[in-house]
């Protein structure tokens, strides 16, 4: 393959590493960068859910430490290791079971850059009053979330669903309504990303196995590779600038990102 065919697939990868963990949506920042770019990605969305398992194996590789740790301690009753692993599958269980019924509905009617710039605008709307009004936190840690508002967040990533809104977004602005304090909420939100991405990588994969040629494994690899690479230095830096500033400064930039780009969807007709 051309070198210059990998630069698109470069791009895309450094977008989905830096995005994949914000709250700024980083399925409408693929889409919107594609569309920018022209980037013709191989077949079935293999290309984009390849990045995103490069930037979900980045958290794992992040926090394996406090996985080990959660894996080794569920089995003992009433740790907290075993409080967290039942959280993060309550929360995973209705993207699991509304999850791949809903995919191809979705994928199908609303994957264009117009309903990922108006969910970008909604999303940071709603991001900014949610961080000044929040209620008080209470819940300062992932083990002391209990399984209902598990559950509530896990309903925060199929809202996420639609492109634009957000997994991350959804699920961290579900916690903070909850009472979550905002480190947990986004570490909680870190680590229901690996079983939601890991199931969703799983059963895309599966769909485009007869899809795949040389070429599009070699923009997939690159692509990936570049995401695990840039998640990793973000993820960590993350926790530490919402702990400092919050989530309002994501809300903003969403909604002039997503301003800029109604504006020129608008003009380009």
């Amino acid at each position: 393959m051309d070198i210059a065919a990998l630069i698109p697939a470069i791009i895309m990868g450094l977008v989905e590493g830096l995005t994949e963990f914000l709250p700024v949506s980083s399925t409408g920042h693929l889409i919107l960068m594609g569309d920018l770019l022209g980037f013709q990605e191989p077949p079935g969305k293999t290309f984009e859910i390849a990045i995103q398992l490069g930037a979900i194996l980045a958290v794992i590789w992040a926090y394996r430490a406090d996985l080990v740790t959660i894996l080794l301690g569920m089995w003992r009753p009433r740790t907290a290791e075993r409080f967290v692993a039942m959280n993060i599958i309550l929360a995973f269980l209705p993207a699991l079971v509304l999850g791949a019924t809903l995919h191809g509905i979705i994928t199908n009617l609303l994957f264009n850059a117009w309903v990922v710039s108006w969910a970008l605008v909604l999303g940071g709307i709603a991001l900014i009053v949610i961080e000044r009004r929040r209620p008080k936190a209470t819940i300062p840690t992932i083990a002391e979330i209990g399984p209902l508002s598990a559950v509530i967040v896990g309903f925060g990533q199929v809202l996420a669903m639609i492109p634009g809104t957000s997994r991350s977004g959804a699920t961290i602005i579900m916690a903070l309504l909850l009472g979550v304090e905002r480190r947990a909420a986004a570490e909680f939100s870190f680590l229901l990303a690996i079983p939601t991405m890991l199931a969703a990588t799983v059963f895309s994969l599966w769909k485009a196995r007869n899809e795949l040629a040389g070429g599009d494994l070699t923009q997939i690899g690159v692509g990936f590779v570049v995401a695990f690479v840039v998640a990793l230095l973000v993820v960590k830096a993350l926790l530490r600038i919402i702990t400092r500033t919050g989530f309002e400064p994501f809300g903003w930039y969403r909604i002039a990102l997503g301003t800029v780009m109604l504006v020129w969807l608008y003009l380009r007709g």
